[in-house]
């Protein structure tokens, strides 16, 4: 299998995983939510300043259909993961020449 099917094999993966799976993931609070309730810390907490904007909640503010929402949500997170990782590293790799093109491989010239 080549590295770009794979790569695209592993996009789908996450897409599907985060569109339609993650409907499916459990309602009940986590581990540290849990705690906070058993021990009545959360009664302090307070709303981010972030819990309004469009993604907040796991969902698309402004869909009505709470699975679409949640799917929509994931495939919109798994899309700027995939932008930001891409650009990050196109940023940081190094070029073995320090020029903008490839080296080339050792014994080989150019015609």
């Amino acid at each position: 299998m080549s590295l770009r099917r794979l790569l695209a094999l592993g996009v789908l993966v996450a897409a599907v995983l985060a569109g339609i799976v993650s409907y499916y993931a459990s309602s009940h609070p986590d581990g540290l939510e849990r705690v906070a309730e058993d021990k009545g810390f959360n009664a302090e907490e307070k709303d981010h300043a972030l819990g309004d904007s469009p993604l907040a909640d796991y969902g698309v503010k402004g869909v009505a259909d709470e699975r679409a929402s949640v799917g929509l949500s994931g495939i919109i997170g798994v899309g700027v993961v995939l932008v930001a990782g891409t650009g990050l590293f196109w940023m940081l790799r190094g070029r073995p020449d320090g020029g903008g093109e490839p080296a080339e491989p050792a014994g080989k010239t150019r015609a």
